[in-house]
């Protein structure tokens, strides 16, 4: 059941975009040069792209909205069109479409976007770049990446980049953007496919040799470079990430303040250096290497599904955008998740009830937010459908990061499932 809006019409993320004007590929090059942070050193560097003209396709990791401004300086003097959200249009459409963005909408299937990415690629020849982790990285790691890209490259037939970003997660890492550290800033340009590789290698090869390249870990790199963080607070919103206890294995009971992360149920105190490595005030230290406490936490949903175990419930207060200009109120509602069904959303607006599904095999990953600037500043997850988008923040604290765990493992699991299956069909026919 939709939900009962005035106006039904839902921003029109089909329409084609126009091939952004040069004048605004100059002036992005301008602003975000101009309005690069103050006091932080950045470096651009290109590799194996000597010769390399559009049309290619550019594939970036997401750390923080400086990585749009790195991007628009590395591709210059190139017209680029970017895919972005629905809620990167907010109260600025117009702009948006100006520069040749191609709307989307988190975590679902859009034929609309692959029309629109040939035209861009095949009939435009510009550069396309989209954010294939389709969010800011929680731990500063590769997210997973959709299955779907490898069979878009092969059907377009141009050269593949991958720009990676360091040192834009230890600046501002998602869960506590709003108190920047000093770090430098490093982003590479590879082009790691020719287009005659392309047309020669099967979807599977082309997409671990996406894998491959977009393989990133910051804190490893903050280490292996020394670069020092010394901000007294740089460990502040950390327990959103790391929330489970590995001492007493408590959940949601993790708590940070200053350079420490803490149990609140055990007492356990760990402390994060100035090279970004976790240290145990008292007893053992489990996880020196921050990234290694979250693939803990993965493993632990995993087998908490595994033995179903898993399941989640909450009341949350759901915010919508169905087009551009304004979030719509729904009040409360009911969020659910489970292996099987997926997620789940009822609620009522203006008198009517409204019901949102979600099949785990249509969502290998999900939307979330610890302090969403547009709403407000609180940790939420969003439910997005082909036509609309419902931002939820949950009752219950710190729930959102083994939500977007438990969505990556299930839609893992199902895959699983599907490939035995289709394995044990093909002996049982060669038998027969």
């Amino acid at each position: 059941m939709d939900v009962n809006y005035r106006n039904k019409v839902p921003y029109n993320t089909a329409k084609l975009p126009i091939r952004q004007p040069k004048i605004m590929t100059h002036l992005l090059y301008g602003v975000s040069k101009v309005f690069m942070p103050r006091g932080i050193e950045y470096k651009i560097e290109k590799f194996n792209m000597e010769g390399l003209e559009p049309p290619y396709m550019l594939l970036s990791n997401h750390m923080y909205f400086v990585d749009f401004q790195l991007s628009a300086m590395a591709t210059w003097p190139h017209r680029v069109n970017n895919v972005a959200t629905i809620d990167g249009y907010y109260l600025r459409p117009w702009i948006m479409e100006l520069l040749g963005c191609i709307c989307k909408r988190k975590f679902t299937t859009d034929l609309h976007l692959v029309k629109s990415i040939r035209h861009v690629l095949r009939e435009k020849g510009d550069v396309l770049c989209m954010y294939p982790e389709a969010r800011y990285s929680p731990i500063g790691t590769t997210a997973i990446l959709p299955d779907s890209l490898g069979k878009l490259v092969k059907q377009n037939k141009v050269p593949v980049v991958v720009m990676l970003h360091h040192g834009n997660y230890l600046y501002t890492p998602f869960w506590n953007f709003r108190k920047p550290r000093k770090c430098p800033l490093y982003t590479t340009l590879t082009q790691i496919l020719t287009a005659e590789q392309v047309e020669a290698m099967s979807v599977e090869e082309i997409n671990k040799a996406i894998s491959d390249a977009m393989q990133y870990d910051e804190y490893k790199w903050q280490y292996e470079n020394n670069i020092r963080i010394t901000e007294p607070y740089r460990a502040e919103g950390l327990h959103k990430v790391l929330y489970q206890c590995p001492t007493c294995g408590r959940e949601h009971e993790m708590a940070s303040e200053g350079a420490q992360i803490f149990c609140r149920a055990c007492g356990k105190r760990w402390e994060m250096d100035e090279l970004g490595r976790l240290h145990a005030l008292e007893g053992e230290t489990e996880f020196p290497h921050i990234p290694d406490w979250y693939e803990w936490e993965r493993a632990q949903v995993r087998a908490q599904i595994e033995r179903g175990e898993y399941s989640f419930e909450d009341e949350v207060d759901v915010y919508s955008l169905p087009r551009t200009m304004k979030y719509y109120h729904l009040g409360k509602a009911v969020l659910k998740h489970d292996p099987e069904k997926g997620y789940t959303l009822d609620g009522h607006y203006r008198g009517e009830p409204y019901h949102v599904e979600r099949n785990p095999m249509g969502m290998y990953g999900v939307h979330i937010e610890y302090d969403y600037c547009n709403i407000k500043p609180f940790d939420c997850i969003d439910i997005s459908t082909d036509k609309d988008s419902f931002y939820c923040y949950p009752t219950k604290t710190d729930v959102v990061t083994k939500l977007s765990l438990a969505t990556e493992e299930i839609y893992k699991l199902h895959m699983e499932r599907r490939a035995a299956e289709k394995k044990a069909r093909r002996r049982a026919k060669t038998e027969a």
